[in-house]
Order: C-alpha cells, then structure tokens, then sequence
C-alpha cells in the first residue's frame, strides 16, 4: 500500500533525503543497450551536470549520488526556509533560470526578473516550489527524459513512475546513505575503486585534493547544511574500508583513524557492516535509530514503518559489543 509522499516528507520542513530513479522497466536507457549495441552512456554526464546545476537554483545541498546505467542514487539535503531570506529578485532569477529559454541576454534576463518580481502572489508560489523537494526531482527528471526523448526521436516514459524517497533521520543514517551510494559502482563492478567509479560524488571528491584537510562538505549547495562531523580525508577512508569489507575475497585492515569516526557516530564496527548495505533492503521510507523512526510513523499517523526491527537490530548489536 503506497503512503502520499507529504507523510514521510513534510511539506515545508528541512530534511535529508535518500532519493532513486530508475529508467522505465530498469532497461539501460543509460548505458548500453545489450539489444542494438548502442551505447548512452554519454547521458551519464547529463545526470550529472543536471544535479550540480539545479544545487546552485534550488534550496537545496546535494550531499552525495552515482549515476549509474538504468538507475542513479542522490543524497539530498533540503531547507524550505532558505527561500525566506532571498530577495524577490533572486527568487525570480532562479526561477528563471530553470527554463532553457529565459533570456538570450543579460539585458533580457534583468527584464523578465522584473517582471516576475512584479507579481507577488506569484513569486509566493515560487519560493515553495524551490524549496520543495518534488520540484527539485521533477525539474532533474523531466529535463532528462526530454532530452533523451529527442535523442531517440520518439515519445513516451523515461523514467519508472515516481522518484523512491527516504527519509534520513540521523547523522549515521546520513553517513550510511552516502557510503552505500558513493559505491554502488563498485557494487556493480563497473570501477575496482571509490575514486576510479565514473559520476559519483566520491570521485568528484577525491579530486579535489587540496579539500581533503578541510570538513567534508556538500558537493554543491544553495543552503547551509550539517554533515556528520568529520574531516574529508577521513570520509574517503571511510568509504575505501567499507568498500573493502563488504565484498568477499577482498582484504584489508581498518585503519587507526576509522574508530573514532565510528564512535562520535555511536556505532560499531558490526552494526556499520549492517546499516550500510541495508539501506535500501531493510528500510523503506526512512532511516534512523528506533526512536527516531517511531516519531516519524506517528508523526505521519502511521502505525508502523519497514526498518523499525533493523532498527532494533542494531541497537542490540551495540549493547552486545
């Protein structure tokens, strides 16, 4: 039974959320197509470019995401309140800027921003709309599928439905979700390394070396969100570990800097091999400790939500360690 997505997504509430898109029928509108032999591997790129664009327009801070060939994964922070402390004129420009034919010039652009500044019930309905996270995965979706659409010069779904969310209510749900989709091309063996895995945040991270020593950050944002608490070196190593240990017939040590990271976070070593894999298995609209995952059922009146006993589950595993 499908909940409407204002349960587990508050409408003009800040949030972290885990969101997926999957290509209709899962087919490689992506990759390459084992039919023709015809590779899209190319719209990787678009994926891409769409998400770090959008950052820089919606209230929003991508966190983290991997595109991959017939699905891509995104860690996205939300804060609807942003949109109060911008000028109408900045709300209209962005808004403008989301439409490929706004302006063919500076002068144009200052126009219609003017124009639509002049309309104040109007630019209410906008500031909502960008800070609304739909309306951010609408404008990524839709821009993609026209796209590709044109491509293939033909009609029809590109994507399966609606984008699936959850909910992420902690720092270690938060972390759990961004390893687990930092290495989903590993995963997959599409790339042997975190660095190595084309479009993904973890490789757009590990290039820019000079922000390693500095406090992992957002790959792009618009607003001012909180991360776990850790150093960008030390989220790299974090991901490598992982990676490591949740494939078999790999080995290696964990190295002396990953406890401590474990530990702020409250968690062993056991229940991170857990939580990580079990992102998208075990939990469906949200995830977080126990607690957590109560408030949010009876805060959207639901009685229950799948993850609760996973939930659970960890905690013993901490009690036990």
């Amino acid at each position: 039974m499908g909940y409407p997505r204002r349960l587990y997504v508050p409408p003009n509430t800040p949030g972290v959320y885990h969101c997926v898109s999957r290509c209709v029928r899962r087919a490689f509108l992506c990759g390459s197509d084992p039919l023709t032999g015809r590779s899209f591997a190319h719209r990787k790129q678009w994926i891409e470019n769409r998400i770090l664009e959008l950052a820089t327009i919606f209230a929003v801070a991508v966190h983290a995401y991997a595109v991959m060939s017939n699905h891509f994964h995104l860690v996205v922070a939300i804060d609807p309140s942003t949109t109060r402390k911008w000028s109408d004129e900045e709300v209209a420009r962005r808004w403008l800027m989301l439409s490929r034919h706004a302006a063919t010039s500076e002068s144009l652009m200052n126009c219609r921003v003017a124009a639509l500044a002049a309309q104040p019930e109007r630019l209410e309905t906008l500031r909502e709309r960008l800070g609304n996270l739909s309306w951010f995965m609408r404008y990524l979706n839709e821009t993609i599928a026209r796209r590709a659409n044109r491509e293939d010069d033909c009609t029809g779904r590109f994507w399966e439905g609606r984008f699936v969310c959850q909910a992420l209510l902690d720092d270690s749900a938060v972390l759990g979700a961004m390893v687990y989709v930092d290495l989903n091309p590993v995963r997959a063996r599409i790339a042997a390394t975190p660095e190595g895995s084309p479009h993904t945040s973890v490789r757009r991270r590990a290039r820019v070396r000079k922000a390693h020593s500095q406090q992992l950050q957002p790959v792009a944002s618009s607003i001012r969100s909180q991360l776990p608490f850790m150093m960008a070196d030390q989220y790299l190593t974090l991901v490598d570990w992982t990676g490591r240990s949740l494939h078999a017939g790999k080995t290696g040590s964990i190295p002396n800097d990953v406890a401590p990271i474990l530990q702020r976070l409250n968690m062993c070593s056991r229940q991170w091999l857990v939580q990580v894999p079990a992102t998208e298995s075990r939990y469906w609209r949200a995830i977080g400790t126990t607690d957590a995952m109560i408030e949010r059922a009876n805060g959207a009146g639901l009685k229950w939500l799948q993850g609760i006993g996973t939930a659970r589950a960890l905690a013993r595993l901490h009690e036990v360690t």
